[in-house]
């Protein structure tokens, strides 16, 4: 089911120029000189379309640096000035709504916090509510769709239809090279469920390393996202917040200048008939293998019998490890990774015991329903 969301085409509020669009600057305003000076810097490569810095820095603890405040809005206002270049903020509350409009900000975003939180969306959609201004919101900080798209919905229901997705990772318990987890599966889906809403990837946050950034922002070209906010600083080793994942702006030119640009659309008619060949082979691949599964459940459900006939639990641990062991080793050797193929048994898996369950319960749900019937 489609997304209805009345959003204007991205290219209606922001010039992109040079593609891919890029939105950039310090992760947050520290002095007036730092950030008109990387303005400046930022300007000067041509290749950005508008200027982000954080002025309100909602922190994990008390005590570290929580952002200059208002006062980082007049040093905006002069970095608009002599560059020309529109301005981003992020907001979290009515107030910094208001502040940040009275000050001209062309662009505010809604963080990964306040995206977690409805009320906080709500008090921030009810204070956008007859202003036209672009507004951008970032997935919550936890891997919930749901509430991503909540916040999208209250923002578009205040009147906001200069609106887009930023995609900048979520929380996870597992270690890996990344700050927040990329979940791209997640980005899809809402792709797949609102095709017109323009999505922007953050690679500074999900990183959280420069390294990497690059990296990442590729791949998010290849998953046809339209644009980039990346975190970059006049001298990121002196950055008062998240100096890792900040570049120079000599470095931001670096990494989009290396960046590949494929295009969602084919024209090219001898392409066209290609693709199609191969996606009427997989189309075929993937009825027979939802053939396959069906029969598979089907099995469970006997097995299911089976052992309720004969007083047997439904998990078995030392079969799912047998399956598990087994399977991924032939996944391995067909050259599919192994956390596909983890999931994949993971899903299969899961549905079994729910099949079983069923055939468990059966008789108890019958017998409680005859309880209430007569009751």
């Amino acid at each position: 089911m489609k997304l209805e969301l009345n959003i204007q085409p991205l290219e209606s509020w922001i010039k992109t120029g040079k593609e891919p669009l890029v939105i950039a600057g310090p992760c947050s305003a520290e002095t007036e000189d730092q950030l008109v000076a990387t303005a400046h810097l930022l300007a000067q490569t041509c290749r950005v379309s508008a200027l982000r810095a954080g002025i309100w820095k909602p922190r994990t603890r008390p005590g570290e640096f929580e952002g200059i405040g208002s006062i980082g809005l007049e040093w905006l206002k002069r970095a608009k000035a002599e560059t020309g270049l529109p301005t981003a903020v992020e907001v979290a509350t009515a107030k910094h709504v208001e502040e940040a409009l009275k000050a001209g900000v062309d662009i505010l975003w809604v963080g990964a916090r306040s995206t977690a939180n409805p009320f906080t969306v709500q008090e921030i959609a009810d204070a956008l509510k007859g202003v036209d201004v672009p507004v951008m919101v970032k997935n919550p900080v936890n891997p919930d769709l749901s509430l991503w798209i909540g916040a999208l919905e209250r923002i578009n229901n205040a009147g906001i239809t200069k609106l887009a997705a930023i995609h900048r990772g979520f929380s996870s318990y597992e270690k890996s090279a990344f700050r927040n987890e990329p979940m791209w599966d997640i980005a899809i889906h809402l792709k797949t469920l609102a095709p017109h809403l323009p999505m922007i990837n953050d690679p500074s946050h999900i990183t959280g390393n420069r390294s990497l950034i690059g990296y990442v922002s590729q791949k998010a070209l290849d998953l046809d996202m339209q644009g980039l906010m990346i975190e970059s600083h006049i001298d990121p080793s002196v950055a008062w917040t998240d100096a890792a994942q900040q570049v120079t702006p000599a470095a931001l030119v670096e990494i989009i200048d290396h960046l590949t640009l494929r295009k969602p659309e084919v024209r090219d008619t001898e392409v066209k008939d290609k693709l199609a060949e191969l996606r009427s082979q997989i189309d075929k691949i993937d009825d027979l293998v939802i053939q396959k599964v069906a029969e598979r459940m089907q099995i469970s459900e006997k097995i299911g019998q089976y052992k309720k006939d004969n007083g047997i639990t439904i998990l078995q641990v030392n079969r799912w490890d047998e399956i598990l062991n087994k399977r991924t080793t032939y996944a391995k050797a067909l050259k599919l990774s192994a956390e596909f193929t983890e999931k994949l048994l993971e899903l299969l898996h899961s549905e079994s015991i729910r099949k079983q369950t069923e055939v468990m319960n059966k008789d108890q749900a019958g017998q409680a329903a005859d309880k209430l019937t007569h009751a």
